[in-house]
């Protein structure tokens, strides 16, 4: 009966994105009372919006027109996600400088905005982090330690807003490729997202032609997303990632940041 169940509710929801393609079907979670009590008892930190502002993490407040791009980009990695039954989500880069720290995030804060969604943003940029300095954080646990598996995820996650939580890198690491690929780290994330039950997890990896770090952990993502900087990414840069992240994983497409036309001439 149990499976009959399950058949149908598919079924209704193949159904719902046939009649209405924007329409996201939340995933249900698991009705667990001891793991929803760790989410809710996560140290939950406000972050100051004038740091964030002078970080450009625009979507946390919205009181930047820009918000609106993350919206839109927000929305339809979503629906892809959901359509196709992903959680997890690598973002990465050509090289450095191309602003995919704040992609993520800004995505992270976007998606935040939609309530019915649980969303964790894990820092594995672990030589150069710099999520930390963009929040004004200080004082957070190392990811690491999570990863290596010598703490918990409640004693590493700091919740941002009721539905968002970050484990982020409070230090430099070496070596970094090899805690990535180590197999304790994959059961050690499995853990995790089993006690925190997300719906949506973002990986801020780091640029991709600066270390092996991000081919090491892609095994790990369900899909990728790669952002480019407008006249400094080159082609021939996004060509071999591009083609690289689509042989490893799910692509889902490449940002074009740090564009300088907008379309407020049409009123946008």
């Amino acid at each position: 009966m149990e499976r009959i169940e399950i058949a149908l509710d598919k079924a209704r929801q193949k159904q719902d994105r046939a009649l209405f393609p924007g329409f996201v079907v939340k995933r249900e979670r698991e009705p667990d009372k001891t793991k929803e009590a760790i989410w809710d008892n996560l140290p939950l930190r406000t972050p100051d919006p004038a740091t964030l502002s002078a970080s450009r993490i625009v979507t946390a407040y919205r009181s930047d027109p820009a918000y609106v791009a993350f919206g839109m980009l927000r929305t339809r990695i979503l629906q892809e996600m959901v359509r196709n039954n992903w959680t997890s989500i690598a973002i990465t880069s050509p090289t450095a400088g191309c602003g995919k720290t704040l992609v993520s995030l800004n995505l992270a804060f976007s998606f935040a905005k939609q309530k019915d969604y649980r969303t964790l943003l894990i820092d594995l940029d672990l030589s150069r982090s710099r999520i930390n300095e963009l929040l004004g954080a200080k004082d957070s646990p190392p990811v690491d330690q999570l990863l290596q598996g010598a703490k918990p995820a409640e004693e590493v996650f700091v919740r941002y807003a009721d539905n968002l939580a970050f484990a982020t890198n409070a230090r430099p690491l070496r070596f970094t490729a090899e805690l990535l690929q180590n197999a304790r780290t994959g059961e050690v994330l499995k853990d995790t997202f089993r006690k925190l039950q997300p719906d949506i997890v973002i990986y801020d990896m780091p640029p991709m032609l600066c270390n092996d770090d991000l081919m090491a952990f892609l095994p790990n993502v369900d899909c990728a997303l790669l952002v480019t900087a407008a006249e400094t990414t080159r082609f021939a840069e996004v060509e071999m990632c591009e083609r690289e992240l689509a042989e490893k994983t799910n692509l889902l497409g490449v940002v074009l940041n740090k564009c300088r036309y907008t379309q407020e001439e049409y009123g946008y």
